[in-house]
């Protein structure tokens, strides 16, 4: 009796253990599926520009960056100029922020006329001053470059007007035309030459730049005629700098 007392105490014992064991599941199912690399979101990496105001005013800008106003037609990236050779690799309008900044303001008020300014130059590092002289070496059109230019220094620019909807206006010759006839005050020309020339002229002096006199096209920020030459690069798409 006994015997079998104990049997049935060991067996109410087992039975209790099965009951409390914990319960295996399969959780296979519940596991997230991997992402592949082509599934994982890419952040945009291309940082906004910080704000022009909380630049020094000798910082190197990308003028596109903080207007959008502005045309360009940058003939050094190409082989339409005097020199009938590309000396930049990519098109890009550099400047230091204060010649940016007055730009700016003074692409405003002609804007509030009815123009635009459209660049064809502006910043030019040291090194392609030094292949423009290898390829031209007179200073009468190209700067020495030991001792540099303001376009080298930032502060330089050509320019010309086109209207809202992008009609260039006549200038009476061509860029980088070094006859006569550019200089500022050659006036055996039409009215309207006239007029467009002293309408630029006009707005550039009074946002602080002062014209070469043999160049209608070409100003200088008065502000950066002693910023040190540079030879600052700008990295050109699919290039490494």
């Amino acid at each position: 009796m006994k015997s079998v007392i104990f049997r049935l105490i060991l067996l109410l014992l087992f039975l209790g253990c099965i009951e409390k064991a914990p319960k295996i599941t399969d959780k296979s199912s519940e596991i997230s599926p991997m992402i592949s690399s082509d599934t994982i979101p890419v952040p945009d990496t291309k940082e906004p520009p910080p704000p022009l105001e909380s630049l020094t005013d000798t910082t190197f800008v990308r003028l596109a960056d903080y207007s959008s106003e502005f045309s360009y037609d940058l003939r050094y990236a190409t082989d339409n100029n005097f020199l009938k050779t590309q000396v930049y690799d990519c098109a890009e309008c550099y400047t230091r922020k204060k010649t940016a900044e007055a730009l700016i303001e003074a692409n405003k008020e002609l804007m509030q006329k009815g123009y635009r300014i459209r660049f064809f130059d502006c910043y030019r590092p040291n090194s392609v001053q030094f292949k423009m002289w290898e390829i031209f070496p007179n200073p009468q059109y190209v700067a020495n470059p030991v001792k540099g230019s303001i376009h080298n220094r930032g502060g330089a620019v050509d320019i010309t007007l086109e209207t809202l909807d992008g009609k260039v206006l006549d200038m009476g010759t061509e860029f980088d035309f070094f006859g006569r006839e550019a200089h500022h005050d050659y006036l055996q020309l039409p009215k309207e030459i006239i007029e467009n020339r002293t309408l630029l002229k006009g707005v550039m002096e009074k946002h602080g730049f002062w014209s070469v006199r043999t160049e209608w096209w070409h100003y200088n920020l008065g502000a950066a005629s002693r910023d040190q030459v540079a030879n600052f690069k700008w990295e050109c798409p699919g290039m490494k700098s």
